[in-house]
C-alpha cells in the first residue's frame, strides 16, 4: 500500500466510513477498492452525498454535464459499486456500504471486468478474518438483519399473536418484484476453497432492490410461487431465513448455512452481541428428548448443549441468550422434544429501512453525517419523520441524538413535547410527575 496508493482511495474509504454501518480502515480494504474503483471514480464518489441523490445533483457535485455524469453513474451501477431506484419517472443513485451492498453485488455481476478470484480473497480476508470490519457492521444496533422462525413450527397457541412481519410467506407475497441469485456468502467460500454443497441460487431478493439487481441482470425475476418454493426447499435441507432487519420494504430474503454464512459467523464470533434474533427461542422438553443430538448438530449458531441428569440420561438444553429463534432445532427433532416459544419481551424491529439507517447513526455517533452531508434533499415528509424518530427515543438516547447534531430546532422541539407533556398532566386533573424522565430536568 505506502506512498504509490492514491489518496482517492483514502479519501472514498472516508467516505464510507461516514455512513452509518461504516467501513473501517485497513490495508485490505484499500486493495480492495483499488481493484474496484479507477482512480477518477474513487473521487468521485468520495465527494457524494450518503444519502440518495439524482443525476442533476451528481453533476452539480462533480462539476459535470448531466449527460457526462449519467455515463459515469451508470457504469458505476453496472460494475455494482451504486444501486439505483426508480420512483416515478425519477431515477436515484445510493453509494452503498461494502456489506450488504457492493462487496454482493460486484460479485453478482456477469460482465467480467474484474479479477473476481483475487475479489474474494480480500473480501474474505476483510470480512471474514479480520475482526475490524466484524466489530464494527455486526455490532451495530439496531442490527441489519434478523432471523425468521420457520412458520411450520410456530405452536398453534402462538399462532394469533405472530406478526405479518415475522411471517416469511407475508414479506414474499406482498413484495412488489422478487429475483433470485447465487448466495453471496457460498460464492466467497467456494473462491477460497472453503464452500459447501448447499445450494447456491438461494438468494432472494425483495422490492427496490430486486428491481435493480434484476434491471442489471444481477437477479432473475420469479414468480411469488417460485419464491415459497425456494424457501420451502431451504427448510427442509436445514438451512436458516434471515433477513432485512425492518418491517416495511424488506430488500433481503437469505438461506443461510453455519457454515459459509458471514452474518452467523460473526454472531458466534463476536459472543453473540448482534440483536439479530426473531420473537422465538428454542425450548427443550426434557420428557421427550432422547439426547440424539440432532438439535446440537441442526443449530446454526451453537446454542443447543446435551448434558446428562445423575443417572446418565442425555437431554438437550438452549441457551435463550445465544437461541436466534429460526426453528431449525425443531424441525428436525425426532421427538419434538424442542419446541418453539413465544420471547416473553418482543423484539424491536424498525418500520422501514429509513428509520433503521437513523438509529444506526445515532448508535454509531453518525448522525450528524446524515444530516448535514445532504440536508437539501431533505423532504418536509422525510424531516417530519426524521424528527418523529428523535422525539420518540428514551431519554439518553435522545440527548445523544441532540448532541451529535447540535441543533437548536430539535432542542427546541424536545422543550416542547416536555411542555406539552407538562400541561397535559395538568389538563388531565393531576399533579404533574416529576418522576417521569421527561420532567426531570423541568423539575430542576
Amino acid at each position: 500500500m505506502g506512498h504509490r496508493t492514491s489518496k482517492n482511495y483514502y479519501n472514498l474509504q472516508k467516505r464510507l466510513d461516514s455512513a452509518p454501518h461504516g467501513a473501517p480502515l485497513t490495508d485490505t480494504l484499500i486493495k480492495i477498492l483499488e481493484l474496484l474503483f479507477t482512480k477518477e471514480e474513487a473521487e468521485l464518489v468520495s465527494i457524494l452525498p450518503i444519502n440518495f441523490f439524482t443525476v442533476a445533483e451528481a453533476a452539480k457535485i462533480w462539476n459535470k454535464t448531466k449527460e457526462e455524469t449519467q455515463i459515469v453513474l451508470d457504469d458505476l451501477v453496472d460494475k455494482g459499486l451504486l444501486f439505483d431506484v426508480r420512483k416515478g419517472d425519477v431515477l436515484a443513485y445510493m453509494v452503498i456500504p461494502p456489506m450488504f451492498g457492493f462487496f454482493e453485488f460486484v460479485l453478482m455481476r456477469t460482465n467480467g471486468k474484474i479479477d473476481k478470484k483475487l475479489v474474494s480473497e480480500l473480501i474474505h480476508q476483510y470480512v471474514g478474518v479480520e475482526d475490524k470490519f466484524k466489530k464494527e457492521v455486526f455490532s451495530v444496533n439496531p442490527s441489519m438483519t434478523r432471523a425468521l422462525v420457520q412458520e411450520d413450527t410456530i405452536q398453534p397457541k402462538d399462532m394469533v399473536v405472530v406478526l405479518d412481519y415475522e411471517r416469511v410467506s407475508h414479506l414474499i407475497k406482498t413484495s412488489s418484484c422478487i429475483g433470485v441469485g447465487d448466495c453471496f456468502c457460498q460464492r466467497l467460500k467456494k473462491r477460497v476453497g472453503k464452500g459447501c454443497e448447499k445450494p447456491r441460487g438461494v438468494c432472494l431478493s425483495l422490492n427496490k432492490s430486486a428491481e435493480s439487481l434484476v434491471r442489471h441482470k444481477s437477479a432473475k425475476k420469479i414468480s411469488k410461487k417460485e419464491a415459497l418454493g425456494i424457501i420451502k426447499k431451504c427448510m427442509k435441507l436445514g438451512l436458516v431465513q434471515t433477513g432485512d432487519n425492518v418491517q416495511e420494504g424488506v430488500n433481503f430474503l437469505c438461506n443461510c448455512c453455519s457454515c459459509c454464512c458471514e452474518v452467523l459467523s460473526a454472531y458466534k464470533k463476536l459472543g453473540y452481541n448482534s440483536k439479530m434474533t426473531s420473537n422465538f427461542e428454542a425450548k427443550s422438553k426434557v420428557e421427550k428428548c432422547i439426547g440424539c443430538g440432532t438439535c446440537v448438530e441442526r443449530c446454526p449458531v451453537g446454542a443447543i448443549k446435551l448434558h446428562e441428569d445423575g443417572k446418565g440420561k442425555k437431554y438437550a438444553k438452549t441457551n435463550p441468550d445465544i437461541c436466534i429463534g429460526c426453528g431449525a432445532c425443531a424441525r428436525f427433532c425426532p421427538t419434538k422434544g424442542i419446541v418453539m416459544e413465544r420471547r416473553k419481551e418482543t423484539v424491536f424491529v424498525p418500520k422501514d429501512s429509513f428509520e433503521r439507517y437513523v438509529l444506526s447513526a445515532i448508535d454509531k455517533g453518525r448522525l450528524q453525517n446524515l444530516i448535514f452531508d445532504n440536508y437539501h434533499i431533505w423532504t418536509y415528509e422525510m424531516l417530519r419523520r426524521f424528527f418523529g424518530i428523535i422525539l420518540s427515543l428514551e431519554p439518553a438516547k435522545r440527548l445523544l441524538a441532540q448532541r451529535q447534531i447540535r441543533s437548536r430546532y430539535l432542542n427546541a422541539a424536545v422543550k416542547m413535547k416536555i411542555y406539552d407533556l407538562y400541561g397535559k398532566l395538568y389538563n388531565d386533573g393531576k399533579k404533574p410527575d416529576y418522576s417521569h424522565p421527561e420532567l426531570q430536568k423541568r423539575k430542576s
